[in-house]
C-alpha cells in the first residue's frame, strides 16, 4: 500500500486540479511580476531535486536552504511558473524571466502561499478529510485510518512526517480527480500551528488521540498543551465530529463542555467505540472491538497494549464513514507500522530489538519501558533511551520520572545517552535499579558495550526523541545481531579481501 495514495473502490466526482496563474494569484493574494495569468501547472512543488516542466515551484526559505538559489536552476529543467517572495523580485532580475516565458508570482512569505494553494485545491475537492492530532499516537492512527479507509475508497494520506506547514500543504497539493478520503496529520509546537493547518485543511472529521506533557518550551504547560490541540475544533465545519480518547481525563473534559458533535473511544464504558478481551501475544495484539450496533474479534499486526487506543479512533473514523465492522476489521489486519514505531525485529543470535526511535514524550516513554517489560517477561530487558525534546522548564523532572519507571518496571539494564542522561540515570537508581545496571555514555560505547552484553532472548528497545537520533544505535546491533555467533566467528576467520 503507498501511503500517500490508497485505491479503493467507487469514484468521486472528477475536479481538474490543474492550477492557473489567475487561481495562484486568487489563492495568494500575490502580485504578478512577470509572465501570463492564463499559464496552466499540474501542481506546486517546493523540491527542486525532482521538478517537472508542468509544475509551479514555490520557493521556501528552510532551515538549511533558501529556495530562491535554486531557481535558475529549475527554469534550466523546464518550470515556467515560480512563486517568490516579495522582497528578493529586484534580486532575481525579472525583466529576464520575460525573456525566457516565465510566470513569477510574488508573495509577502512563501510558506503561507503553499498553504493558501493547497487550501484553495482543498476547497475544490469533494472529497472528506480526517484531522489527526494529539501528543501520542498521531502517526500509528494515521496509518491505521489509511489502512481502512484505503481498502474501501479512493485516499490520499499524509506521507512520513508531513505534518506541519509545509508537509500538510504538500500532501493537499497531491490531490487528484477521484480521491474521495484525505487523511491527515497535524503536528504542532508552539499555539496557532493546529489553528492554521486546520484552516487549511477543514477537517470534516477531527482527532485528537491524546494529551501528554510535549512541546512544553513553546505551550508552557499540560493545560497549553489541550489549547493547543483544542484548537482543530475551531475548524470543523457544522455537521462535523471529533473524535476523542474518553480513557485521557484531560479530553474526557474537553468533550464535556465544547458544542462539537463528539464520539468517544476507549476502552471505558461511556465510550461510544470500545475495546474490550484485548491479549497481546509477540507481535500480535487481539481484542473484541465493539461499534455502538455491532462487534468483532480484531487482529491487530503491533507491539504495545498502547497500539489498542489509536486502533480504536481509526475505527471510530470508519464507523463515522459508514463502514462496517468486518471493514475496519479488514483494514486494522492490513496495518503496518511506521519504520521507527515499535517495529519488532527478530535476529538470528536470538534478540528481539524493539524499534521505536521516530520520536519519544514522557508518555510515549513509559507505555515504552511498559511494553518492554510485558513482552520480556522472564526474559532479560534491555532498554535504550536518548533524550527527550522541547521539555522546557520540565526537562529534567521528566527525565527523572522516565528513569525512575525503568526502575519500577524491573528493567534488566538500562544505557542512556545525551545530555540529560544523568537525569534519567539518577530516577532509574531512586526507582530501584542498581548502579551497575545504569550504563550512561556517547552512542559507540554504548554499542561496544550491548555487543558485549546481549544474550540469546534477550529485548532490547531503543527509543528517543527524533533529534536524538537513536537509530544510530539501532542499524549497529541489528547487523551485528544479524549473524549467529557462529557465522560471525567464521566472517573473522576468514582472510582479508573475502569477507
Amino acid at each position: 500500500m503507498n501511503d500517500d495514495s490508497v485505491s479503493g473502490s467507487g469514484v468521486a466526482r472528477p475536479v481538474d486540479f490543474s492550477l492557473t496563474a489567475r487561481d495562484v494569484l486568487k489563492a495568494t493574494g500575490g502580485t504578478l511580476v512577470s509572465g501570463s495569468e492564463s499559464i496552466v501547472f499540474d501542481t506546486a512543488v517546493i523540491d527542486s531535486r525532482s521538478v517537472l516542466p508542468g509544475n509551479l515551484f514555490v520557493a521556501i526559505r528552510g532551515e538549511y536552504h533558501d529556495g530562491h538559489t535554486f531557481i535558475p536552476g529549475v527554469i534550466r529543467q523546464g518550470i515556467r511558473g515560480v512563486v517568490i517572495n516579495q522582497a528578493k523580485t529586484s534580486e532575481l532580475r525579472e525583466n529576464r524571466w520575460n525573456d525566457e516565458k516565465v510566470t513569477c508570482v510574488a508573495v509577502d512569505d512563501t510558506i503561507r502561499a503553499l498553504g493558501d494553494l493547497a487550501a484553495y485545491q482543498r476547497r475544490r475537492s469533494d472529497a472528506r478529510v480526517i484531522g489527526i492530532t494529539g501528543s501520542n499516537g498521531k502517526t500509528t492512527t494515521r496509518r491505521m485510518a489509511a489502512a481502512i479507509f484505503g481498502r474501501c475508497f479512493e485516499t490520499l494520506a499524509s506521507r512520513g512526517n508531513y505534518n506541519n506547514e509545509i508537509g500538510l500543504p504538500l500532501t493537499l497539493l497531491g490531490l487528484k480527480p477521484g480521491h474521495q478520503w484525505i487523511v491527515l496529520e497535524l503536528g504542532m509546537n508552539h499555539f496557532g500551528e493546529i489553528r492554521r493547518l486546520s484552516r487549511i485543511c477543514r477537517p470534516d472529521i477531527g482527532i485528537i488521540t491524546s494529551i501528554a506533557p510535549c512541546h512544553l518550551e513553546g505551550v508552557g504547560s499540560i493545560e497549553g498543551v489541550v489549547r493547543a490541540k483544542a484548537e482543530i475544533l475551531e475548524n470543523i465545519p457544522s455537521g462535523g465530529t471529533v473524535i476523542l480518547n474518553r480513557d485521557d481525563p484531560y479530553l474526557a473534559e474537553l468533550g464535556n463542555k465544547i458544542d462539537t458533535e463528539v464520539l468517544f473511544f476507549g476502552e471505558s464504558d461511556e465510550a461510544d467505540i470500545r475495546a474490550h478481551s484485548i491479549r497481546a501475544t509477540g507481535g500480535e495484539i487481539r481484542f473484541t472491538l465493539e461499534l455502538p450496533e455491532s462487534r468483532t474479534a480484531v487482529r491487530l499486526p503491533a507491539t504495545g497494549r498502547f497500539m489498542v487506543s489509536n486502533a480504536l479512533a481509526a475505527a471510530a473514523a470508519g464507523y463515522l464513514a459508514g463502514l462496517s465492522c468486518e471493514e475496519i476489521q479488514n483494514g486494522l489486519y492490513h496495518f503496518r507500522p511506521v519504520s521507527g514505531r515499535m517495529n519488532v525485529i527478530p535476529t538470528k543470535r536470538g534478540i528481539t530489538i524493539i524499534d521505536d526511535t521516530y520520536n519519544a514524550n514522557p508518555a510515549s516513554m513509559g507505555a515504552a519501558i511498559n511494553t518492554l517489560a510485558t513482552v520480556a517477561g522472564n526474559d532479560r530487558s534491555i532498554l535504550v533511551v536518548g533524550d527527550m525534546l522541547e521539555l522546557g522548564d520540565e526537562t529534567d523532572r521528566l527525565h527523572r520520572q522516565v528513569g525512575k519507571l525503568a526502575g519500577r518496571a524491573g528493567i534488566t539494564r538500562l544505557y542512556v545517552t545525551g545530555p540529560h542522561a544523568g537525569f534519567v540515570a539518577e530516577g532509574a537508581r531512586a526507582g530501584g535499579m542498581d548502579k551497575n545496571q545504569v550504563i550512561t555514555g556517547e552512542k559507540e560505547a554504548i554499542i561496544t558495550d550491548l555487543k558485549k552484553q546481549l544474550k540469546t532472548s534477550d529485548w532490547m528497545l531503543v527509543k528517543g526523541s527524533r533529534g536524538s537520533a537513536m537509530e544510530a544505535i539501532v542499524g549497529p546491533i541489528k547487523e551485528w545481531a544479524s549473524h549467529r555467533k557462529d557465522e560471525a566467528l567464521n566472517m573473522e576467520m576468514q582472510p582479508s579481501g573475502r569477507r
